[in-house]
């Protein structure tokens, strides 16, 4: 086990971070780890179905992305909508933070946004003079290594073609590679967790275990939970679909139909009890998504494939591709 932040770290060129997605979402590369046997193969997305097995069952995540990305009038400030709290109370991430402290304000369709406190983590509970739908005009939320606006071939492609549940501000990019003819040919159920601000923000001490996770809310129904019960293999498209099958194991064993809410933080030597095989993206260094997956990989297994990627050019992020770990 190790719990220091810089373990976790890594280099990569700038150049390898995706800042638009492929013309085609089935043309990303996926990385293939054998945990058993310690090696890696390159292959593409499409062909996924060839690592099932008879009795897998592909678990998806599918929240929807919302287009809570606003601007104020003068283009000066941007407002990520995270939550409604109440008439005309909303919970926001400003840029710049240090333009908008308590008392400082901007509007938005000539609506006044007044800033009424600064939580713990450095959102800004806001007040509005009016109540207004911020997510109609809104754009889509990318991250902040994507070094450009969001545009309307963003709206479609920072969204899984089975988008269904409303309520993240980020994207379960693993998802994305999907298109409903591959998904079609495969046996897949879906959760719901809504991804928060939490998927933005960095670990902040140098001993890991002191890391707190945002909160979010997942769902799973009984019939989908059935189904992952009945499993003989669950390959969990993407870490967010980890968390909530690791958030949702009962006394039992088994996967509990439910509404809840999840900080699990997963991070070496967690044991998975309800994950077989993951498929997920290349993440950023020092993040918390990087920890769970090492957790699944093995740290050095993990890194020593990133190296890999590196070198032979992958996409990297949101936009990039992705890794199969068996």
């Amino acid at each position: 086990m190790t719990a220091r932040l810089s373990d976790y770290d890594y280099d990569l060129p700038r150049e390898l971070i995706a800042q638009r997605p492929l013309q085609r979402r089935e043309d990303s590369r996926m990385m293939v780890l054998h945990r058993d046997r310690q090696t890696i193969d390159h292959c593409q997305f499409h062909e996924l179905k060839k690592f099932l097995r008879s009795g897998d069952l592909l678990v998806l995540n599918d929240t929807r992305v919302l287009p809570a990305r606003r601007f104020s009038d003068d283009g000066v400030v941007e407002f990520l909508f995270l939550e409604h709290l109440g008439p005309k109370r909303w919970k926001c991430l400003l840029k710049p933070g240090r333009k908008m402290r308590v008392g400082a304000a901007a509007r938005i369709n000539g609506v006044t946004l007044r800033v009424e406190e600064i939580t713990d983590g450095g959102a800004r509970i806001v007040t509005l003079d009016e109540d207004i739908d911020p997510y109609a005009g809104g754009s889509m939320p990318l991250p902040p290594y994507i070094n450009r606006l969001s545009d309307e071939k963003d709206a479609a492609r920072y969204q899984t073609v089975f988008a269904n549940a409303a309520g993240a501000i980020a994207a379960p990019t693993a998802g994305l590679h999907f298109t409903p003819e591959i998904l079609s040919e495969l046996p897949h159920t879906f959760v719901t967790l809504h991804v928060g601000p939490g998927t933005f923000l960095p670990v902040q001490s140098d001993n890991i275990a002191e890391h707190r996770m945002h909160s979010e809310h997942f769902s799973i129904s009984p019939e989908v939970a059935r189904r992952i019960n009945d499993a003989r293999r669950i390959i969990a498209v993407g870490t967010t679909t980890v968390r909530t099958l690791e958030s949702a194991r009962g006394a039992d064993g088994k996967v509990q139909a439910q509404e809840g809410a999840t900080d699990l933080f997963i991070y070496p030597p967690y044991e998975f009890r309800m994950v077989d095989v993951l498929l997920t993206n290349f993440h950023l260094p020092r993040s918390t998504l990087v920890m769970l997956v090492s957790a699944f990989a093995s740290r050095e297994f993990l890194l020593r494939a990133y190296e890999e990627a590196i070198r032979q050019r992958y996409r990297f992020y949101s936009y990039g591709d992705c890794m199969l770990i068996l």
